[in-house]
């Protein structure tokens, strides 16, 4: 496969308010026959090619001339190469008209307007794949697989994926309501998201000193055309610092290019070893090797999350399978299918998923995802809704709701004690309700009203962030420096 091909391991086949697809849901109907079909009763036998081109000619002169009102034939056939992609049930194939591609274009490049979230078109509706890391998506509460179900109160049912990303989409400071559906949840609930500029720093790195083990940490955001440089100028001047170990964070990574995670495979994976394997409709597979000349010296371990999906699901089984290294945290995405962009001559493209990676070892992941060696789940509050305030008001003594559990355990996580955390606002909650409003000089109301609210999820938001908080971080840690002791 020639790497210059624009091979796309991506969990998403969207980046909200950057470029979109058009996926439109069919429709219900009610025809009124005024004639009936010549050829009732008959079977069709199967149709020669030319037979084939020969109907779809015929079904689009039809419709143009004959449709009660005027049509435009180029969203005709646009419409039927969307419906023609749509048959094969996959939300990563999908066709892009000129403005769109050329949106995904420049969502390339360093930085983008937006909130920051990619996602796809799941059971008829619009779901979040993952936000991106330090996102304004992330920092609102957004998280993997939650349904929009509205934008700025308004139904998106019957949108098509491209049509409820235009709504979405908007400049930097401007504020988009989303409602969201979130399994587990009983209720609908409101997310304000404000669009921001999304920077595309797709490395970073940090050094962590403990108990006399220096380790590197490698954040990779996502795999775009110059990550592998970029990983390999960090590592480099991790390792001229002398780390005794490093972690290589992937959490909330969507995926990227395959040969940007293949050549980063090349620098961690000890030669010899696979790094992926595509596998092609026939069952040919391609194993991509790792040329590394020794094992690097010191313990690696990965880590990851639901959101980290297709690429960083190939690095995080290459660590485990290849480089028998560990990984940290949850079970990842799942999605284990590699997609080629393909220009129709016009401007417009198509993306269609062409391959199946399979792991290092051989496995497919598709739909099920990569399991870590060593699963760590975060605090209850890093998974928990924003808190909104409906029409009944602010939440008081004796309600109860799905929103206040969600409070509830916000604040316990931030050290107060509401005594319970099923949704019922009784004393106990009041009065840790109370202790926060007077730490944060505000009104003692014992009321979760907006303002507590806001500043509620304010808080927990710094405290997640905070690295002492992050379980799957600590543990890394502790694995790493167990690791570099025994060495």
């Amino acid at each position: 496969m020639n790497k210059k091909q624009f091979l796309m391991i991506v969990a998403a086949v969207l980046v909200l308010s950057v470029f979109g697809f058009y996926f439109q849901s069919a429709k219900p109907s009610v025809e009124t026959d005024t004639a009936s079909s010549g050829n009732d009763g008959q079977v069709e036998s199967e149709l020669s090619n030319e037979e084939l081109v020969e109907k779809f000619e015929k079904a689009l002169g039809i419709i143009h001339e004959q449709y009660v009102d005027d049509v435009d034939k180029q969203e005709l056939i646009e419409g039927a190469i969307e419906g023609m992609l749509r048959t094969l049930e996959d939300p990563y194939s999908v066709y892009m008209d000129q403005e769109t591609a050329t949106q995904f274009v420049e969502s390339l490049g360093s930085h983008f307007e937006g909130i920051g979230a990619e996602v796809s078109m799941t059971d008829g509706k619009v779901t979040i794949v993952a936000p991106f890391r330090e996102s304004p998506a992330e920092k609102a509460g957004l998280q993997p697989n939650d349904k929009i179900i509205e934008i700025n109160g308004n139904s998106i049912e019957g949108l098509s994926l491209y049509e409820a990303v235009l709504q979405i989409r908007g400049e930097k400071g401007t504020t988009v309501n989303l409602t969201i559906e979130r399994a587990g949840a009983n209720d609908l609930f409101e997310i304000p998201v404000e669009r921001g500029v999304i920077p595309i720093e797709t490395v970073r790195s940090d050094v962590i000193e403990r108990d006399g083990i220096t380790i590197g940490l490698l954040e990779i955001t996502s795999f775009s055309e110059d990550t592998a440089e970029r990983f390999q100028e960090k590592l480099e001047a991790l390792e001229n610092k002398g780390i005794d170990g490093l972690m290589i964070d992937v959490r909330g990574n969507p995926g990227g290019y395959l040969n940007a995670v293949e050549d980063i495979g090349k620098l961690i994976i000890p030669g010899g070893q696979p790094i992926v394997q595509i596998e092609n409709r026939e069952g040919e597979k391609v194993r991509y090797m790792s040329n590394l000349d020794e094992r690097k010296p010191y313990p690696i371990v990965g880590i990851t999350d639901r959101a980290s999906a297709s690429a960083s699901e190939i690095l995080s089984a290459a660590l485990i399978e290849g480089g028998d290294y560990d990984v940290v945290g949850e079970q990842t995405f799942g999605k284990g299918t590699v997609q080629q962009t393909i220009k129709l001559g016009d401007g417009s493209e198509i993306k269609l998923s062409l391959f199946r990676w399979l792991t290092s070892a051989g496995n497919d992941i598709n739909g099920e995802g990569v399991m870590p060696t060593v699963e760590v789940k975060q605090p209850d509050y890093f998974y928990t809704a924003p808190i909104s305030i409906g029409k009944d008001g602010p939440f008081r003594l004796d309600m109860m709701s799905e929103q206040i559990k969600n409070a509830q355990v916000m604040l316990k996580g931030l050290g107060y004690e509401p005594g319970r955390s099923d949704g019922y606002f009784d004393e106990q909650t009041e009065k840790a309700v109370i202790a926060f409003q007077r730490e944060e000089n505000i009104e003692p109301s014992g009321e979760i009203d907006e303002d507590t609210a806001s500043l509620i999820q304010q808080q927990i938001v710094e405290h997640a962030r905070e690295k002492e908080n992050d379980l799957q971080l600590q543990t890394a840690i502790e694995l790493v420096i167990k690791q570099a002791k025994e060495n």
